[in-house]
């Protein structure tokens, strides 16, 4: 599984693009620049000592420059020279040999070059911005560079970008250069859009370092001069070489388009590194094995201590379609949050009692019944819940359209009854407005998990489930277990491969808030 080179405006809010080689032809302005000050600088200084001296080479310039804020990069250069020079004032002239008077020599051959001879933008790029633009995607520039502003308007884009954060404005509130994720982390934070929901964009090394350190939820790397495999080992989930390569959706992803989980584990711990994780978990498919008779879906001891470890230092809660006394029975932890019967009975330490729907439990009585005798001797499972009457045709899936015109003739018999499904199974539920993700957003609110100091997180595998997604939004994070059919479209962001990674990642989580 991969992450393809399309953006989805269901799952990324906000794009956030480098300048210069991204959006701009100034890299290899740059690196002349670079170049001219360095070499002359050198020849100089060995002229003086009597030593031998090296160009400055391209290597030199992705190594120690790019991406960096200018001050910053001269003296990474010249550290791996082996030369010391004093730091100098901001305003040192060009000729002043000091960190800052080099930096300023670099300026002035930059810019002269693009005042002479203006600036172009990658065409692809631009269609890119555009595109995003038209789904509702916002986007911000960040750029190492003092001159951003001056390079925008020389390209004529100066009105793409909703926000900017350049060397002046990480001067200004002292941000640290690349590949500390700050630049990109304040342009986020200035969209009012969280990393998980948006997406870096970077041609240099330490520009993709700085977005996978920032738990962005997308870093697309840019190769335009063969360095593919060097970004993606710096943190690129895409690279490409031009970003006409790249697409955009309104859809949601596929499933099997998703990131894995277990790999984003790292990012995931700089997501609740600010903000106190609610974890709320399905039970069939996400915590044990999809099984032909539910009564055999039972949780591993390894899964339950998991979901103690993790119980002990943030709210859980399990979410299931299955009865409430049915998954508390199954789950054995008391300090849990419970919603059975796909949040219709919920119930939590501290006296939390909640149900919805109870007027429709008569109708309920009188549909199983009807199904128990319209149903009977076709291998197929009638199971009733206290708040709904599950349909199971697992062990006899030619029978489905016959199930399903069975629980859509008990619906119509019986006011108040909805028809539902998911996995092998058709449900009647009472025909009021709550499921999974009204549950979800109740008990969020409830217990005073809204605030921006939360992040909540919901792990599921089924067509119900996305109920949960769909409430979470850009608050929170859907993670959701892939099944047999990995083409189904999903507003989960991050999946596992089956229950066994689930675990594992309940673990890892508790590891990182213990720490």
């Amino acid at each position: 599984m991969g992450v393809l080179a399309r953006i989805s405006a269901a799952a990324i809010d906000a794009v956030i693009f480098d300048l210069d080689g991204v959006v701009t032809d100034t890299a290899s302005v740059h690196s002349a620049a670079w170049k001219r000050l360095f070499d002359a600088y050198l020849q100089e200084r060995a002229e003086r000592t009597g030593d031998d001296w090296e160009p400055f080479e391209p290597d030199d310039y992705r190594r120690y420059v790019d991406g960096k804020p200018r001050y910053d990069g001269v003296r990474s250069f010249l550290a791996a020279r082996g030369i010391t020079l004093p730091e100098g004032e901001t305003s040192d002239p060009p000729d002043r040999e000091t960190v800052r008077g080099l930096g300023n020599r670099k300026d002035r051959e930059f810019l002269d070059h693009i005042r002479e001879h203006g600036v172009d933008a990658f065409p692809g790029t631009v269609r890119l911005i555009d595109d995003l633009h038209g789904l509702g995607v916002r986007t911000a520039i960040i750029s190492a560079s003092r001159n951003c502003q001056e390079v925008l308007r020389a390209a004529g884009l100066e009105d793409r970008f909703e926000e900017r954060v350049d060397g002046l404005v990480a001067a200004g509130v002292g941000l640290p250069g690349k590949p500390d994720p700050a630049v990109f982390l304040e342009a986020a934070r200035r969209l009012g859009v969280p990393p998980f929901r948006a997406a870096s964009v970077e041609d240099a090394l330490a520009g993709v370092e700085a977005g996978r350190r920032g738990g962005f939820a997308l870093v697309i790397g840019v190769d335009r001069t063969g360095h593919a495999q060097e970004l993606r080992e710096h943190g690129a989930d895409v690279v490409v070489s031009d970003l006409g390569e790249m697409s955009t959706t309104a859809e949601p992803p596929a499933i099997g388009d998703l990131p894995d989980a277990l790999d984003r584990v790292a990012r995931v711990a700089t997501w609740v590194d600010e903000r106190s994780p609610a974890v709320f978990l399905d039970y069939d498919g996400t915590l044990t094995p999809i099984v032909p008779d539910p009564d055999d879906a039972l949780l591993s001891d390894e899964a339950r201590a998991a979901i103690r470890r993790l119980a002990e230092v943030c709210t859980v809660g399990v979410i299931s379609g299955r009865d409430l006394d049915d998954v508390r029975g199954k789950v054995a932890l008391d300090e849990l949050l419970y919603a059975g019967s796909h949040g219709f009975d919920i119930v939590g330490p501290d006296g939390l009692r909640e149900q919805r729907g109870t007027e429709h439990l008569p109708a309920l009585d009188e549909a199983e019944a009807d199904l128990r005798a319209a149903l009977e001797n076709t291998g197929t499972a009638v199971e009733r819940k206290r708040f709904a009457v599950a349909v199971h045709f697992r062990r006899a899936p030619d029978r489905a359209a016959e199930v399903e015109r069975a629980v859509k003739a008990a619906a119509s018999a019986h006011r108040g009854l909805r028809v539902t499904g998911g996995k092998m199974i058709f449900e009647l539920r009472p025909d009021v407005e709550w499921d999974k993700g009204l549950a979800l957003s109740w008990l969020l609110e409830v217990l005073g998990l809204e605030g921006e100091d939360v992040l909540p997180m919901y792990l599921g595998d089924d067509v119900t489930d996305e109920d949960a997604f769909r409430a979470l939004g850009a608050r929170g994070v859907g993670l959701v277990v892939r099944g047999e059919d990995d083409t189904r479209p999903t507003l989960a962001s991050l999946a596992f491969s089956d229950p066994g990674e689930v675990r594992s990642f309940l673990d890892a989580l508790a590891e990182v808030l213990e720490e």
